[in-house]
């Protein structure tokens, strides 16, 4: 019993799937006594038999299944990829077993070495199957092994879809439904009549055998024995937000963990998703800014998130490596109290002044000073000039927003696609004391009260169940996105209790939350905002619609092509977006309200009776941003897909009436532009009528920010002026849902310096590592 508290005390804090211990307990069936568990969830039973001796190269294995389980596996080290894994399954009246080995997220091989042996009260009745089995050369492996005497750490994998053939041992199968994990003690599964279980007699058995299999759990939650590296610092996200902060902390010479759930981007990150012309230069679709409009008709989207309804970036820069790349350094309203930010934070100079070192914008990205494909641009500006509008350079002049226009300003550096992947992530991966990993799925923060002490994820290499836990002092910072960050709240115990019940009601993530009474209520995922949006279509005898972006991946321009590969110059190094506009409206509520528009060659799509040609189309696309007053919620459905749950569009009457306003106003000069010709909406429709028809979500932008705001008080932001979590010691938040409401423009330019801001006072809050 000792062993077991020992055991128990090594596991760490890990969510309540992980608190199971193996317990002895008889099998009815056969008089054998094992030590083993029943997982709770699918009613598994998995069960163990040692010789007694210190080594041993055996032991005897049991599974009882219902026959929903078409297939279980057993990792013996923990982890699905580098241990040993006996797979089992039913076939008619017999049970099909075979040892696989893994070296990656594939099928895992045929596995030489061990020996699978069927023991005879193995069965397959109406209810259940049961495997009772021994193995033999089981104890190692490459890279692994069991030591008799001392503990270890299993991991269980379950599937509800068959294998392709149940007939063969080497049958292929997809991934497992779910997985978990128990620890064993293994001195107390050595059994002296071990022999006799080989040859199904169950021996002499102790005076009060065990009942069944147990799970044994302490009052906080728990998880089986882990050896797993302890970080300073673990930033959960690879995007703008993430990105920064972990190259601050690490230059700083914190101990940082950087973990990102998408995989590479720029082929300087290991990205090799290339256009077929630009193979030869190895560079792929997140390298070539001419590109972006591809990213929206692929028929390989690998990019999106699939557990996100809306356009989500899962790849290393996140939003930045899938968006236009628009980028507007803050003005100073976008970091001003009557914008929902804390009085400390509207010095933003300082911060925006280390940002553009990093990462200065362009308004003329080719590398040889031309623009190219801007008739869209000059016959806007000739609309705008009869408005009263100014042209200036934007990035100059960042508090000049309104009756102004210039050409549209990126983050592209070289004539490539940058932000913050080609500048923050290249110099924190440079330093030893960041570790980086992709295709690391965070699902929650392990707590125990208050404190964060590690995070849950789906890479058993980051320890033998994928807790991976903080030094002394160490801290947590989320940089999951608007909806990636409410997520992994929820599953946590943060935030509201529907959403907490949700999880809740989920039988996998369910079982990780911690206890009722430690649940922190605070309002995640209430009170976002996003950009509504109108596009307005056009057609100009002047413009190139570049044949709408259609043939840029598979068969561009030839010339165009190899301008762009010989210098980094031409159309496509730059994205569709060419001019950009604001204006100031004054709302009924005496709120002022921002009008911005983009300019491009193209339309995604045309809706029109009027005739009209194809290759003279643009599209200004009016957007309403800061001083909006609509809101919506960010949160969850049951199977734990982010979502809008109210969304954020014109549920205020007066934003509509503002947008409306801009709209009209936009249009009022057209008959002032020789040739041009508004299509979409035509003259069937007014602009009242054109608005009323858009379906509202189709208005988004993916702008979203606010789900887990800043704020003074935890009744109504998440995180305090310190970018921490309410009511947590050590838990922060840095990415675009703290940011409280929509700046003037594209709000990248603004979460990449709150992000400076806020790694800034995470290092210089007391109490850290």
């Amino acid at each position: 019993m000792k062993l077991k508290q020992v055991l128990l005390a090594l596991l760490p804090f890990a969510g309540s799937v992980y608190s199971q211990v193996a317990a002895p307990y008889t099998d009815s069936g056969n008089g054998f006594i094992f030590d083993g568990i029943t997982d709770p969830v699918y009613g598994v039973s998995y069960g163990f038999v040692l010789p007694q001796a210190s080594t041993s190269s055996e032991f005897i294995g049991e599974i009882v299944a219902p026959l929903d389980a078409k297939w279980i596996g057993i990792a013996l080290g923990g982890a699905m990829i580098g241990d040993l894994l006996l797979v089992a399954w039913p076939n008619g009246k017999e049970i099909v077993s075979t040892p696989r080995y893994a070296t990656g997220y594939t099928l895992p091989n045929v596995y030489e070495g061990p020996t699978l042996t069927t023991l005879p009260s193995s069965e397959v009745n109406s209810t259940h199957w049961k495997f009772v089995f021994r193995c033999q050369n089981c104890t190692t492996w490459d890279g692994g092994s069991i030591d008799p005497t001392g503990t270890g750490v299993f991991a269980w994998a379950y599937s509800s879809v068959a294998v392709d053939d149940p007939s063969d041992p080497g049958s292929t199968f997809a991934e497992h439904t779910d997985f978990g994990f128990f620890g064993i003690n293994f001195p107390d599964a050595q059994n002296s009549n071990y022999q006799n279980y080989l040859q199904g007699n169950p021996g002499t058995p102790p005076t009060s055998p065990p009942s069944g299999p147990t799970s044994t759990s302490t009052t906080t939650t728990t998880g089986p024995t882990a050896t797993a590296t302890p970080f300073d610092y673990i930033v959960v996200g690879g995007g703008p937000g993430g990105l920064i902060t972990a190259d601050r902390l690490s230059e700083a010479g914190k101990k940082v963990l950087l973990l990102e759930r998408g995989g590479p981007s720029t082929a300087e990150t290991g990205g090799t998703y290339d256009a077929p012309w630009t193979k030869s230069a190895n560079l792929t679709k997140f390298d070539v800014p001419g590109l972006f409009e591809t990213l929206f008709t692929d028929t390989n989207p690998f990019w999106w998130c699939k557990d996100i309804n809306v356009f989500a970036g899962c790849l290393l820069g996140g939003g930045t490596s899938i968006n236009g790349a628009l980028y507007w350094y803050p003005n100073d309203n976008d970091f001003s109290p009557e914008n929902g930010w804390p009085d400390s934070w509207g010095n933003h100079a300082p911060y925006t002044a280390k940002l553009k070192q990093r990462l200065p914008s362009t308004d003329h990205p080719s590398q040889d000073g031309k623009r190219y494909l801007e008739e869209s641009a000059d016959v806007v500006s000739q609309l705008l000039k009869g408005q009263g509008y100014s042209q200036i350079t934007i990035n100059d002049n960042p508090d000049y927003k309104d009756h102004v226009y210039g050409y549209s300003s990126f983050d592209f550096l070289n004539g490539q696609r940058a932000g913050p992947v080609a500048t923050y992530f290249t110099t924190a991966t440079a330093r030893s004391n960041l570790v980086y990993r992709d295709h690391v799925l965070v699902s929650q923060v392990i707590r125990n009260g208050s404190t964060i002490i590690g995070v849950r994820t789906n890479d058993t290499s980051l320890g033998p169940n994928g807790v991976v836990p903080l030094t002394p002092n160490g801290r947590v910072v989320l940089s999951a996105g608007s909806f990636g960050t409410p997520r992994i709240l929820f599953q946590s115990g943060i935030g509201p209790t529907d959403m907490i019940q949700a999880v809740q009601s989920n039988s996998a993530a369910g079982a990780n939350l911690p206890p009722q009474e430690q649940w922190i209520d605070l309002p995640v995922g209430q009170g976002v905002s996003d950009n509504p949006s109108v596009n307005l279509v056009f057609t100009h005898p002047s413009i190139d619609a570049y044949d709408n972006w259609a043939n840029v991946w598979a068969d561009p321009r030839p010339a165009d092509a190899q301008q762009y590969l010989d210098s980094r110059s031409g159309v496509f190094a730059g994205a569709s977006p060419k001019l950009n506009f604001w204006r100031a409206f004054g709302g009924s509520d005496g709120v002022t309200r921002y009008a911005q528009g983009t300019v491009r060659p193209g339309a995604a799509s045309v809706n029109t009776s009027v005739p009209y040609n194809a290759s003279e189309i643009f599209t200004i696309t009016v957007y309403l941003s800061q001083g909006i007053t609509s809101r919506g919620r960010i949160g969850i459905d049951a199977a734990l897909t982010g979502k809008a749950l109210v969304g954020p569009w014109l549920t205020d009457p007066v934003d509509k009436t503002v947008l409306l306003q801009a709209l009209h106003e936009v249009t009022s000069t057209i008959d002032n532009v020789d040739g041009l010709t508004m299509i979409m909406p035509d003259k069937t429709m007014t602009l009242e009528q054109y608005v009323d028809a858009y379906d509202l979500p189709n208005m988004g932008s993916n702008h979203w920010v606010g789900s887990a705001k800043i704020g003074s008080s935890p009744s109504d932001a998440v995180v305090d002026e310190n970018a921490k979590v309410f009511n947590t010691d050590n838990l922060f938040i840095v990415d675009a849902s703290i940011v409280p409401s929509l700046p003037v423009g594209n709000p990248q330019g603004v979460i990449m310096s709150a992000a400076e801001q806020a790694a800034a006072r995470i290092l210089a809050l007391a109490g850290g590592p």
